[in-house]
């Protein structure tokens, strides 16, 4: 089984920043890809970011230049570093990964919340 552990959330004032982690329980190259996805409360869930098994990073227009994910071989661990964080960031933000051959979602870690006050 595939497990995913989120850290790093907590509260922040605005401007300020924060890292996510992600620790996979496996080789987090054997996945199509990962990401991180927030859900606001009344809000649909969102795809914030996304790196793929080659290394392409891809980001939501609403954190893209503030957000950069990235990974770690040694501890199979993904990260997630936000920059300029915005009350508008408030969520609860989850890490996924695809399966091995397809695109789709389908591990999921338990969340981590991140709320940023102005």
């Amino acid at each position: 089984q595939v497990q995913l552990v989120e850290s790093g959330g907590g509260l922040v004032q605005a401007g300020g920043s924060l890292r996510l982690s992600c620790a996979a329980s496996g080789n987090i190259f054997a996945f199509v890809a990962m990401g991180w996805h927030r859900q606001a409360p009344g809000k649909q869930r969102e795809l914030v970011a996304r790196i793929t098994r080659g290394g392409i990073t891809t980001y939501t227009d609403a954190v893209s230049g503030r957000f950069t994910i990235s990974r770690d071989n040694a501890r199979n661990t993904v990260y997630l570093q936000m920059n300029s964080l915005q009350p508008e960031d408030t969520a609860v933000y989850y890490c996924a990964a695809t399966g091995f051959l397809g695109p789709e979602y389908v591990h999921w870690g338990q969340g981590t919340q991140v709320t940023v006050s102005s």
